[in-house]
């Protein structure tokens, strides 16, 4: 059975890290804690669990920084959680069951990463990333922001999932700093972290520039397809904020250009021609989300609900608006049976009972 060295880096995490290292702890042969500057009480709460804990100027780059962690692990294999991530009770039988399996030619597992839920708690936004990682010199993070380890040699996917649940708010700014200091220092960033930047600036409301930047990514050759998908959707959203339409609706139109469509597009263009009243375009875009084949293997970012509750309930709306109230409550039930605690689908059905 392979050993693992669970692998962190932190600073200031007093709020996450017994609870992050109460719900891992006992899976794992070796923790090792790589603090950055904390003035809190981490590096105490560390310390109920591991002897192996370490103090590493922070570089205003996370890579180096899981790097430097990865170097003191030990064991077959490094895995990697950030302190507000918690392995629920619910997956810890499926997490030994891997280790007791799992082939010794597997270089890296990929396991589901939630990071959004719904009312109910249920997962809304969801990926993979690379989870255990063979601990050799051949795997090492690259990227000062949004860092990644590029998956090569033999890769599995498992249905594992760790979730990320924040107390409260970190710092919004930092990410963007970074990459203005990168930029500032004359680094030319590489397609992935330009989608990033991009992204950055769009949080930050300044529209103007992140569609220039996501623009630009989009035209060059180099970019993994996943996030060249992705930047549509997030050049779209700059484009409505400053009020031209056309080129929102141009923008996502373009992520088909990529690949074959993916529901949370077609749910985006839904959208578009349901605020503008054109019913028979929306209702065209959200049937085609419905039969849209949700890839979970495919590495990007998906939201479950784009599949099958979200253009449910908009067909619901859609169809109601054209009249048609028999096919509008249809629709409503379909979404209630994906959600049944859903508020927008109580609300629906209370409106229907009034009629």
């Amino acid at each position: 059975m392979p050993t693992i060295s669970l692998c962190m880096i932190v600073k200031n995490e007093e709020k996450h890290l017994a609870r992050c290292l109460g719900s891992i702890a006992e899976l794992v042969e070796e923790i090792i804690i790589v603090d950055t500057g904390s003035t809190d009480r981490t590096m105490e709460i560390a310390s109920e669990y591991t002897s192996n804990i370490y103090s590493y100027p922070w570089k205003d780059d996370f890579s180096d920084a899981r790097n430097y962690s990865f170097s003191k692990a030990s064991m077959d294999y490094c895995m990697w959680m950030d302190a507000d991530d918690i392995l629920e009770e619910e997956e810890k039988g499926k997490f030994l069951q891997l280790k007791e399996s799992l082939s010794p030619k597997i270089d890296i597992v990929m396991m589901k990463y939630h990071t959004s839920f719904d009312e109910e708690g249920k997962p809304s936004f969801s990926y993979f990333r690379e989870r255990w990682i063979r601990n050799c010199e051949q795997y090492r993070w690259i990227g000062a922001v949004h860092e990644v380890i590029p998956p090569k040699g033999r890769v599995m996917y498992s249905d594992i999932s760790i979730c990320h649940k924040k107390i409260g708010t970190g710092d919004p700014d930092r990410n963007l700093k970074i990459y203005q200091k990168l930029i500032a220092e004359g680094e030319i960033l590489e397609p992935r972290q330009q989608y990033y930047y991009g992204r950055e600036l769009y949080y930050h409301k300044q529209y103007e520039e992140a569609a220039d930047v996501l623009e630009k990514f989009l035209l060059s050759e180099e970019g993994w397809v996943e996030n060249k998908i992705e930047a549509c959707s997030v050049c779209a959203n700059c484009y409505y904020q400053m009020g031209q339409e056309q080129l929102a609706l141009n923008a996502l139109l373009r992520s088909m250009s990529f690949d074959v469509p993916r529901a949370e597009l077609c749910c985006e263009i839904g959208k578009h021609f349901l605020e503008r009243e054109n019913f028979r375009n929306a209702i065209y875009w959200y049937e085609t989300a419905l039969n849209t084949p949700k890839d979970q293997y495919s590495g990007g970012f998906v939201l479950p609900d784009c599949y099958d509750y979200v253009p449910f309930l908009q067909l619901c709306v859609c169809y109601d608006r054209l009249g048609d109230r028999q096919k509008a409550m249809e629709y409503n039930e379909k979404a209630g049976i994906c959600k049944p605690y859903s508020q927008a689908y109580l609300y629906n059905k209370r409106y229907f009972d009034s009629l």
